[in-house]
């Protein structure tokens, strides 16, 4: 309780530099923010892009039914297989002139083979994994061949491996900037008591007792930024949703994190500025 009395005392003594604070740490956090929503919306595109990947298999014509209703069920208890899906050959030109309606004309029922649909489980899309079920459905005897578009596959794949590394890479040194720039306006907070300390640390005072506000102080200035910057990022977000393009919020899990986020790199900022001003007195 005296530690959160100190704090409160010492924000009172100094409200601008208080509020400096808080502005610096939203802004710093809003950056990281802005760059959170992009990275959510490219992972959003991609997990709807990796949605239409699946197996096709085209069915020989006049394959009994009870051939291809056994077929399903072997392939529907595959671990990867999310479900399957068979299309007759008149659902087969329905779709294909849904799809190109400019070339609805060309079409003809009997040039069009019925295909069994394989979907896969999310995270089970990689290459690796629809070539192996490829392999597996081609192995039934009606069915004449598979496709699956495997440059697209593969293409898939790496794009969303390097959005991956690109996006930890990011949030890292984004995450870094906002732990020194908090950092650095923390410290000012410490530069500002430096006689008070010095003479807190003469009478006797730990260095847990004097860094204790310093800390509580950064947890809290980390949440009330953090709240701000969420505030700015979600106006960001209507405004590109409303005027420019669709998008995706974060969930509240995600809010949640972010807010912690905030105070944790707030107390980290805190904790390293009022350590290292301690080393020298």
């Amino acid at each position: 309780m005296l530690a959160v009395r100190e704090a409160v005392n010492a924000s009172r003594r100094a409200p601008l530099l208080s509020l400096l604070g808080v502005i610096t740490i939203a802004f710093s956090l809003f950056a990281f923010g802005l760059f959170a929503l992009v990275a959510l919306n490219i992972r959003h595109a991609l997990r709807g892009v990796e949605e239409r990947v699946e197996v096709r298999a085209f069915v020989s014509d006049g394959t009994p039914a009870d051939a291809i209703a056994t077929a399903m069920g072997d392939i529907r208890a595959f671990p990867e297989v999310a479900k399957v899906e068979y299309v007759t050959q008149e659902g087969a030109l329905a779709r294909a002139r849904e799809d190109l309606g400019e070339f609805t004309d060309v079409f003809e029922e009997a040039m069009l083979p019925a295909p069994l649909d394989v979907h896969l489980r999310a995270g089970l899309r990689d290459p690796a994994t629809v070539r192996e079920v490829a392999e597996r459905v081609k192995s039934y005897q009606f069915v004449d061949d598979v496709r699956y578009g495997e440059e697209w596959v593969e293409k898939l794949h790496q794009l969303r491996t390097i959005a991956a590394g690109t996006g930890l890479g990011l949030g890292l040194a984004f995450a870094a900037v906002s732990i020194i720039i908090i950092g650095a306006t923390i410290r000012v907070s410490v530069l500002a008591r430096e006689r008070e300390i010095s003479i807190m640390r003469l009478v006797g005072a730990t260095d847990s007792f004097v860094r204790a506000p310093f800390l509580i102080d950064g947890f809290a200035k980390g949440i009330v930024g953090g709240l701000l910057a969420l505030l700015l990022t979600w106006l960001a977000y209507r405004t590109i949703d409303e005027r420019f393009m669709e998008l995706v919020f974060f969930d509240i899990r995600l809010v949640l994190l972010g807010i912690l986020s905030g105070a944790l790199i707030g107390v980290a900022g805190s904790a390293t500025s009022v350590w290292s001003h301690l080393r020298r007195i």
